[in-house]
């Protein structure tokens, strides 16, 4: 190991992972380049748009601002999480049958953003998906579809889902 470098342990989408990287490397490129999940995109790299958005320890959170290191022993839940199988987790679905899916650069986070909404509140009102999804930025076509698959997706779930 360098000296500039330091072995990491996490658990990434329930799968144990190690890796060597410099401590203040953004857990974005961990994903990324260290571990191919290339799921999680960068939009504007500053926070501010959400489109790298995952869950780390059940908190949403924008990947682009957390050093690895802080990233050491968490659980990081990405949107290659979502899916299990081949079977689509219900947002996944929703998003594709209602048109929430636009260019893709804003989706994962959008994603991953509903999920946490989802496991807090499991039938949220407009507004409340509204507020829920305010940290991620779409620059397509707008939010109407994105919101109508976010309530497509809470109609569909099991009482019991994640």
């Amino acid at each position: 190991m360098s000296a500039c470098r330091s072995q990491l342990k996490l658990t990434v989408n329930g799968q144990p992972a190690t890796v060597e990287a410099p401590p203040m490397k953004r857990l974005l490129d961990v994903l990324r380049e260290d571990l191919g999940l290339t799921g999680t995109k960068e939009g504007c790299g500053e926070g501010e748009c959400g489109s790298c958005s995952v869950r780390m320890n059940g908190q949403l959170i924008n990947s682009c601002l957390v050093p690895i290191l802080q990233a050491n022993g968490a659980s990081i839940e990405t949107v290659e999480g979502l899916a299990i199988d081949a079977e689509l987790h219900p947002l996944q679905k929703a998003f594709l049958e209602c048109g929430g899916a636009q260019c893709g650069i804003c989706t994962p986070g959008m994603l991953m953003a509903a999920t946490h909404l989802l496991a807090h509140n499991p039938h949220p009102t407009m507004e409340e998906i509204r507020e829920g999804l305010a940290g991620n930025l779409c620059r397509c076509t707008g939010f109407i579809k994105i919101f109508e698959s976010v309530v497509a997706a809470a109609a569909m779930r099991a009482p019991n889902a994640r």
